[in-house]
């Protein structure tokens, strides 16, 4: 079946959200002038990272929920799921049987938000360049698979790839492939500082304040032409420093709606006791939490990966941490979507210390294993913290173990753990994009996120490509059900939980409910004032 034909029933049948609403309805802040959206995203720029907005560079879910306001993309993944639309492009298709060479062509008019023509060539730039840098932290991974680009004329670019990937409209999807003015961003090098240019929805103008993202401004783009229908003329984004601040500032009616993250504790809250003039929205989550590992570190061999598999029990940590915000996950790939096995739960079962402790013993490992276990104190949302504790107090609970726990900002974590400083450490993951692909090939392929030494020749070699030969991706369960199983028994990564996401606005404010989409993606025009 042709890609552009492929619908996931499995992610398009969870958006559906659900409302907790009361009070009366109140104007809100700032009365008709911009939609104010808070966040807790961090947009910071240091010696090691001064582009963190360049597509090439960024490739956190901040970032790219500024980027997605502000450049197109040849495609797009409709807001309700389902496969990628031209977006860019009038028409894009597979020109082969066997997906390795795709064609788009420009829409007819297309400029910049200055007015300067997109071209080809500018659609060529803006990709290639993501390749040539090549950025240790960047989205280079979505694009390492295109040998060639090739243009046509002033509106047709021409991908052929090394290996069939059915796949690649997703990919041509998300902010790595933004097209952006070729006069604008270099070749081989990251465009510094916070400012955006593309022909996106919005333009942006950011506030910066000692090298730090306080606030954006998105006024929409006359000139912008694509299948996105913009319902308001301006958008601030707030950056907050946690979800306590953010909340604040919704019950002092200073932003309209607060988004990534709300704490758990905020969402039950709201859910037990509703605030007058507040509207809670519950949306589906495609987003994991898990353990990624130093596997060369020997520290993390195998052995002590499987028995930390064995003890941790998920539901408590869900539970007891995230409350209604979380579910126990048993694999990389979420549940919702197409693929998911129960991998991990298939292979140890409930938590055992027993069980760990046989696993240990019959390899030879000294118990208590030491080690510290890192995680992010910043980035994740307020709860991160505490889902550490409990992760530590069950290893250590069980006599097998002797773990510490470190947080750290994520402007310094990120580059460490990608640099292999430490043997054990937690990340989340928000997907690029709805199908099983996203959650296998970037932790296990060679050019992985997170730059782990961690190789099976099986999944690299033979799994994932069989996996992007099928359009049809239903036909392609059984190759992921060999990825999972794989993943539960080498453990280079451990999967904790995956979430639900929360809104919460102020009345007068619609289309709250389509303003984040499953993948967590900002929808900035989405929102509207009906009454305005």
């Amino acid at each position: 079946m042709n890609r552009k034909t492929l619908v996931l029933p499995a992610v398009v049948g969870l958006l559906a959200p659900v409302l907790a609403a009361c009070g009366s309805t109140v104007s809100g802040a700032g009365g008709k002038g911009a939609i104010v959206v808070g966040t807790t995203d961090q947009l910071v720029a240091s010696q090691e990272n001064p582009a963190p907005l360049d597509p090439a560079i960024g490739y956190e879910a901040g970032v790219w929920n500024v980027l997605r306001q502000t450049v197109q993309t040849l495609t797009a993944v409709p807001g309700g799921g389902g496969a990628p639309v031209p977006e860019a492009a009038r028409s894009c298709t597979f020109t082969d049987t066997a997906n390795e060479s795709y064609r788009c062509t420009l829409r007819k008019g297309l400029t910049f938000a200055d007015g300067t023509p997109v071209t080809a060539e500018d659609v060529k730039h803006s990709i290639q360049r993501v390749i040539d840098i090549d950025s240790d932290s960047g989205p280079v991974g979505l694009l390492a698979n295109i040998d060639m680009i090739e243009t046509k004329g002033e509106d047709q670019v021409i991908f052929h790839l090394n290996t069939p990937d059915a796949t690649f409209p997703y990919k041509l999807a998300t902010p790595a492939a933004g097209i952006v003015p070729k006069d604008q961003y270099p070749a081989k090098e990251a465009r510094a500082g916070f400012q955006v240019n593309g022909s996106g929805p919005y333009t942006m103008k950011p506030q910066v304040q000692d090298g730090r993202v306080v606030k954006i401004a998105f006024t929409r783009n006359p000139l912008y032409k694509g299948e996105l229908k913009v319902l308001n003329d301006k958008v601030e984004m707030a950056l907050f420093p946690d979800a306590e601040a953010m909340g604040r500032a919704l019950d002092e009616k200073k932003i309209h709606m607060m988004t990534r993250a709300m704490s758990p504790e905020q969402a039950h809250d709201m859910l037990v006791k509703p605030k007058e003039g507040i509207e809670l929205t519950e949306m589906p989550g495609l987003a994991i939490s898990y353990l990624g590992f130093d596997t060369k570190d020997p520290v993390v061999d195998k052995p002590v990966r499987q028995a930390m598999a064995q003890i941790i029990d998920r539901g408590e940590i869900a539970g007891e941490v995230y409350g209604t915000t979380a579910e126990p996950l048993y694999s990389l790939i979420p549940s919702s979507i197409a693929g998911h096995t129960n991998a991990f739960f298939n292979k140890y079962g409930e938590p055992s210390t027993a069980k760990a402790a046989t696993i240990l013993r019959d390899a030879g490992v000294e118990t208590p294993v030491k080690f510290t276990l890192h995680y992010t104190d910043d980035h994740y949302g307020s709860a991160t913290a505490e889902e550490f504790k409990a992760i530590r107090k069950q290893l250590n609970s069980s006599g097998l173990f002797d773990v510490s726990v470190q947080g750290k900002e994520w402007s310094t974590y990120r580059p460490e753990q990608k640099r292999g400083d430490y043997a054990a450490y937690g990340m989340g993951w928000f997907p690029d994009f709805p199908d099983p692909d996203n959650y296998t090939a970037p932790f296990l392929d060679e050019n992985n996120f997170l730059n782990s030494p961690y190789r099976s020749r099986e999944a690299q070699e033979v799994l994932i490509p069989q996996s992007r030969r099928e359009a049809d991706r239903t036909a392609a369960a059984a190759t992921y059900k060999k990825l999972q199983d794989i993943v539960a028994t080498d453990v280079p990564v451990l999967p904790i939980w995956q979430g639900k996401q929360y809104v919460a606005s102020r009345d007068g404010i619609a289309g709250v409910e389509r303003s984040v989409s499953a993948t967590s993606e900002l929808q900035l025009w989405e929102l509207n004032r009906p009454s305005a």
